[in-house]
């Protein structure tokens, strides 16, 4: 059958069922048939395709279906958590059809680069660039330094600045602050005899927080862990006192083992501390009739003004369950060592990266048609009795992703 030179598939409408979280969130989703044709046109079964801008996961999606390998890249938080709940529910149809499907997995290796706050100019000679990279983080420290309300300082290598009895360390611009960063400035710090550090970061890496800030304690470090706003850049704002650092989200759960010895573990509570907008100033400079909606204090409020000026302020947050959007157990963490091939003057050898894969073992999630979210899993059952290690990573309704680790003595 010969190809026709032009293809009438249905575009993907806003109500279309396949439609990934709305109009406005993916206003370039492609059908499935349009991407269905092209890998099977161009590709064979086993065949690896790739999408380094996915969005919201039709082609990996489609290449998961047509037997493919598929591997996926996108800078937004949303399009990569997006896409993890998509290929979830790929791989849950296929199961109950009895098909195949393969795991996958999800690794940060960097975000938006945030020079052009800085206007750092990436045209001129490399020398320079870096003397120019340099002399900006510099500037950019003391700025951060000045919102947070501590002091720069060079006195103690490895950090960037005190605030009372606390050590700072800020994050950089273009990457997520890492677990071998932290692990580092913990070691620092009790060679030093340093008991508190703060640190600062635009993002963290998945899976560290608040599994780092246990280990610190248990090494007897108080580490704390704090997001820099991006008004950090308002200098106004600096000298006005408004910017406001948060602390990374607070997860409780507890692991329940029945008589049979099978176990299920249950979210008992989990909160942020994220603000967009002081809920009382969002509301002075609204006009009467007019209200809107932000975030203040871990809080999702509706603010307004009626026609007479009176302000009315209504959490929509009525449950810590409000803020949770995925939440996903791996009964047996640190079971499976995260492995890299690296190629050295020997020759290529498997090098253990110091982390582990965390196995998404259970999960469960809202999408559109369902906003109901379980609070306990399924049952699990151990081959064997001991001692493991139980992790729960939440992702919550901005796309954060938060990971705690609990031991768990199996009888």
């Amino acid at each position: 059958l010969q190809m026709r030179s032009d293809w009438s598939i249905p575009i993907c409408s806003g109500k279309e069922r396949l439609r990934v979280n709305g109009e406005k969130a993916h206003p370039t989703q492609k059908p499935e048939a349009l991407l269905e044709r092209v890998i099977l046109s161009c590709s064979n079964p086993d065949d690896l395709v790739a999408d380094f801008f996915c969005g919201s996961g039709t082609t990996l999606s489609v290449a998961e279906k047509t037997g493919r390998k598929w591997l996926g890249t996108d800078l937004g938080r949303f399009a990569i958590h997006a896409t993890r709940k998509r290929m979830i529910g790929v791989q849950r149809d296929l199961a109950v059809k009895n098909e195949p499907y393969r795991a996958f997995e999800i690794l940060n290796l960097g975000s938006y680069e945030r020079q052009y706050f800085l206007g750092v100019d990436q045209d001129v000679e490399i020398a320079a660039l870096e003397a120019s990279k340099s002399e900006m983080r510099e500037k950019f420290i003391e700025l951060v330094m000045s919102a947070y309300g501590g002091q720069k300082s060079e006195q103690l290598p490895g950090f960037d600045g005190v605030k009372g009895n606390a050590s700072v360390l800020i994050g950089p611009l273009d990457s997520p602050i890492t677990e071998a960063s932290v692990r580092r400035a913990i070691d620092t710090a009790k060679k030093a005899g340093i008991t508190r550090v703060d640190i600062l970061g635009f993002e963290f890496e998945m899976g560290i927080k608040p599994v780092m800030q246990d280990t610190a304690k248990d090494e007897g470090v108080t580490l704390t862990l704090r997001y820099i706003p991006n008004d950090v850049f308002d200098k106004r704002a600096i000298a006005k006192g408004q910017v406001k650092f948060y602390d990374v989200g607070y997860l409780e759960f507890k692991p329940r083992q029945a008589k049979d010895g099978t176990v299920t573990v249950e979210l008992e509570e989990f909160s942020v501390f994220y603000s967009q907008e002081d809920a009382d100033a969002a509301a002075s400079g609204l006009r009467n009739g007019q209200a809107r909606v932000v975030v203040d204090g871990g809080q999702v409020v509706r603010v307004g003004k009626n026609k007479k000026g009176a302000i009315t302020k209504e959490i929509l947050t009525k449950s810590w369950t409000d803020w949770i959007d995925y939440w996903a157990v791996d009964f047996d963490f640190e079971s499976q060592r995260e492995i890299v091939r690296v190629v050295t003057d020997e020759g290529e050898k498997d090098v253990w990266t110091g982390r582990y894969i965390f196995e998404n073992q259970w999960q469960d999630f809202r999408t559109k048609d369902s906003r109901e979210l379980r609070k306990v899993t399924d049952k699990h059952t151990y081959d064997l009795p001991g001692e493991y290690k139980i992790a729960v990573k939440v992702v919550d309704v901005f796309g954060n992703d938060t990971t705690k680790v609990v031991k768990l003595k199996v009888k």
